[in-house]
């Protein structure tokens, strides 16, 4: 549970704009278990900029070809401290500090041949340059045919525990499926002298073959494209979730995406800045899909901007029980428009969530068995309001409601458009 900076700001980002956000997260998020600050793509880059890459970044790198945080934008970088001081803040305030990393080895070390740390082999002999990534520039493959392959990661790992880095974002690992990179990086986490989260991206057509050699190499791994504020991007995580949701839990995590949520494109990839193009009843509905999947929570806003009813969304601690006490997570009916999800909790509580994905705003009567709340829950509570739901029990056929039989117990749903409802019984 975190914030990431790719959502605000791209490739900008600059110290005095993470340490804001995680003022902010300390402040009002970390009580209710937000801890991690996550600084996205191209922190190495002194000529970033809003909207793109830069086609031949000149990424800053040390003398073993290892990125290094630009220091006009990381001031306390500079002399070489790399993110040790920012780290060491975050700490301070009882938070993390995440990076990002892309796949492979910047094409500057490879240009400049510098020598591997704790190797006799440079860095052209362990490129491959017939492995690029598809959509960043800024680097080449790796051949893992030569071992300095692998020490290549170990001393950036190693370099990212001495800076005290709690969280690494390996992005270009998944689409394609990198097996000797996933499995490289994975070694030099397992190998640094500080535990270290792995999280894998992006996840377009992750499939769930990949499962086991996923929970042996990651902490956490994407399932979809980057999601943006647009329903487009919202809509189909719903079947992506329902697919790998059954798997989340200690031994991995599979990973909605960063939660669009808050005040974004202040710098950003995509759009102008805005509070999001959601509404609030589908912001509501992107936070109960990821909990009740047990998705890992990004957000993506630019927290003391952002809107207080959205930093609402991230403060309930009953929805985010849900996501730390709840197992059995399931989908249970998409049909009509509408998306049922359930999940047991550890004293025996039952969480359903109902989602309409119609568009339309309505009201629908379930029996609470087809819910899976029992055949007549003694309470019922709408967890993101508190407020009790009334149970109905249908004692005779003409006054069943549409697909409940008599001598059910019935809750009625009321859905906005792309909304949910989020019940305990």
């Amino acid at each position: 549970m975190g914030w990431n900076s790719w959502d605000s700001y791209g490739t900008t980002v600059t110290e005095d704009e993470v340490l804001a956000n995680a003022a902010f997260m300390a402040e009002h998020l970390l009580r209710h278990g937000w801890d991690t600050v996550v600084i996205d793509i191209d922190w190495a880059d002194p000529t970033a900029r809003p909207h793109g890459y830069n086609e031949s970044a000149p990424l800053l790198i040390d003398a073993c070809g290892r990125l290094q945080p630009d220091p006009v934008r990381f001031p306390s970088s500079a002399g070489g401290a790399g993110f040790g001081p920012l780290a060491a803040r975050l700490h301070e305030l009882g938070l993390k500090l995440g990076v990002h990393v892309m796949r492979g080895i910047p094409r500057v070390a490879v240009q400049a041949d510098t020598p591997v740390l704790g190797t006799d082999a440079t860095a052209a002999q362990i490129a491959d340059p017939t492995n690029v990534c598809e959509w960043n520039p800024h680097y080449v493959g790796l051949d893992h045919a030569n071992p300095a392959a692998q020490a290549y990661y170990d001393s950036c790992v190693a370099q990212f525990a001495e800076w005290g880095i709690d969280f690494v974002k390996a992005d270009d690992m998944l689409w394609p499926y990198q097996v000797p990179d996933i499995e490289a990086y994975s070694l030099a986490v397992q190998r640094a002298d500080r535990e270290i989260a792995l999280s894998l991206s992006p996840g377009r057509d992750l499939s769930a073959a990949h499962l086991d050699h996923l929970r042996a190499n990651a902490t956490m791994w994407r399932v979809c494209d980057d999601v943006w504020d647009r329903w487009d991007d919202i809509e189909p995580n719903f079947a992506r979730l329902a697919r790998w949701a059954p798997f989340a839990g200690p031994d991995g995590w599979p990973d909605a995406d960063m939660l669009p949520l808050g005040r974004i494109g202040l710098r950003a990839e995509r759009g102008e800045p805005r509070e999001g193009a959601l509404t609030l009843a589908e912001r509501r509905t992107v936070v109960t899909l990821w909990v009740m999947a047990r998705s890992p929570l990004m957000i993506g806003g630019d927290l003391p901007t952002s809107a207080p009813e959205t930093v609402a969304l991230f403060t309930n601690d009953d929805v985010l029980r849900v996501l730390r006490e709840s197992h059995g997570n399931r989908e249970l009916l998409r049909e009509r428009g509408l998306v049922v999800w359930s999940a047991r909790g550890p004293e025996g509580e039952r969480w359903v969530a109902v989602f309409d994905v119609s568009g339309e705003a309505r009201t629908e009567p379930f029996d609470t068995r087809s819910l899976r709340l029992g055949p007549a829950p003694a309470a019922v509570v709408d967890v993101w309001s508190g407020q009790s739901v009334a149970v109905e029990s249908v004692h005779e056929q003409s006054n069943a409601a549409r697909g409940v039989a008599p001598g059910s117990s019935v809750v009625r749903v009321e859905l906005e458009p792309h909304g949910c409802v989020l019940l305990r019984a």
